[in-house]
């Protein structure tokens, strides 16, 4: 498939204003206007994802399942076999967990070329308590063969993942939040590529690896740390999570010895365990730890309360940061006695 091309009309300060699902909405009907054979599924929350832009644009090209998230998946299969690119717009925990069997067997089994955008990622929702609330997406979507897994970390690389799915001839699922998460970026004027991470701060004492809303904490953090502490704390945007880009936490590990992962998910098989497993087989040490929500179930509240109660805001990550500067380990530059 070609190279996919923006006529996006929309600018950062319109980001500025907008949702990450809003602006999500808007770059989906643009696409349609590209491809006739992209078409919309909804399960009943075409106006809470805000695929209903694509659908006021496009109604014979938009399907609304009802509250049937498996069966959505199963004709999205159907329709990607006929040769058509659904886009699947659900919250991320009924995409991840109600229409679990669906997504693995229907659409990553025969690796269809299905892209799942799933909103009201992590604790966005946040009034929606525990059973809205998608902490466990990572770790059952990172399991799936086939599927690509991309966590933008602001409206405006909402964008950018949303066009550059385009361009992967397979299932792709895309996480989104649901409110109103600060940006991070300023413009577009940056290099996006699905597998790669962005450098947002460099930094020599640590790393920090972030993704999603916690970007802009991570960043946050980083310029606070150089302010009144002249610390020096990488912030790598690892916007996606499969594949994850192997080389930069090498090279973070290399560089700084400490990492610190920050996401908004149970700490259990997320972004800490991905980054976790490239060091461990990579046979280097570092001091490394992981900010995420702790093995529980999240309560009702706002999402920045939630965040905040959790450690992954701009506050909990210069605490962990301080943290993780005081640990000891062997620090030398001899990588030979390394495993």
């Amino acid at each position: 498939m070609a190279k996919t091309e923006s006529t996006v009309t929309w600018t950062v300060y319109d980001a500025d204003k907008m949702t990450q699902r809003e602006i999500y909405g808007i770059v989906l009907t643009d696409l349609g206007a590209q491809y006739p054979e992209i078409v919309g599924l909804s399960a009943d929350l075409a106006k809470s994802t805000k695929i209903g832009t694509f659908g006021d644009a496009y109604p014979d090209r938009f399907f609304n399942f009802g509250i049937a998230e498996q069966n959505m998946m199963g004709v999205a299969a159907g329709f990607a076999k006929a040769g058509l690119i659904p886009f699947v717009s659900t919250f991320s925990v009924f995409a991840s967990a109600r229409a679990c069997e669906f997504l693995r067997t229907d659409i990553c089994y025969q690796q269809l070329n299905v892209k799942i955008i799933a909103t009201h990622g992590g604790i966005s929702f946040g009034s929606g308590g525990a059973t809205h609330h998608a902490t466990e997406d990572y770790a059952v979507v990172r399991a799936f063969p086939h599927l690509t897994v991309v966590v933008p970390a602001d409206a405006i690389e909402t964008a950018k993942a949303v066009k550059a799915c385009m361009d992967i001839n397979g299932p792709v699922y895309i996480r989104i939040g649901r409110g109103f998460e600060p940006n991070v970026n300023k413009s577009e004027d940056y290099d996006f590529e699905i597998g790669k991470a962005i450098e947002m701060r460099s930094g020599t004492d640590l790393t920090i690896i972030a993704t999603g809303a916690t970007v802009f904490h991570a960043v946050q953090a980083a310029d606070i740390l150089k302010q009144e502490s002249d610390i020096s704390a990488r912030v790598l945007n690892m916007h996606t999570l499969k594949p994850l880009d192997d080389d930069a936490v090498l090279k973070a590990v290399l560089e700084t010895r400490r990492i610190l992962t920050v996401e908004d998910h149970n700490v259990i098989n997320g972004l800490g365990t991905a980054v976790a497993d490239v060091i461990a087989e990579s046979g280097k040490g570092c001091a490394f730890t992981k900010l995420g929500i702790p093995d529980t179930f999240c309560p009702h509240g706002y999402p920045e309360d939630l965040m905040h109660m959790h450690h992954i805001d701009t506050d909990g990550i210069v605490a962990k940061v301080r943290e993780l500067l005081n640990r000891e380990f062997e620090e030398d530059e001899d990588w030979e006695d390394e495993v």
